[in-house]
């Protein structure tokens, strides 16, 4: 299936907008879970970016996909890194051994 230009810039347009609207009205107790829900998100950005290289027919395009790839991978591990700190914060400390 391939999309005109048009359609595909409304649909990044409407995702883009329906997206910063969710992420406005998320207490920020939420927080966590919603960076989890968000690294999800990019690890299907990736395997997007890396069809999208894969299969590229011009120069362009395959440059295009190998930096989508790298800027969906940085997202990705930097959201899981995040995520993981912010949930130590968290957890109880043992107490010294005296």
């Amino acid at each position: 299936m391939k999309l005109d230009l048009l359609t595909a810039l409304f649909v990044f347009m409407l995702a883009t907008f329906l997206g910063m609207d969710i992420i406005r009205r998320v207490s920020r107790l939420l927080h966590t879970p919603l960076m989890s829900l968000t690294n999800a998100i990019s690890s299907i950005a990736v395997v997007g970016a890396l069809m999208l290289a894969g299969e590229a027919p011009d120069r362009l395009t395959t440059w295009l996909g190998a930096l989508a790839v790298f800027a969906s991978t940085t997202n990705l591990v930097s959201g899981y890194l995040i995520t993981d700190r912010m949930l130590r914060m968290f957890k109880r400390r043992e107490a010294p051994k005296s």
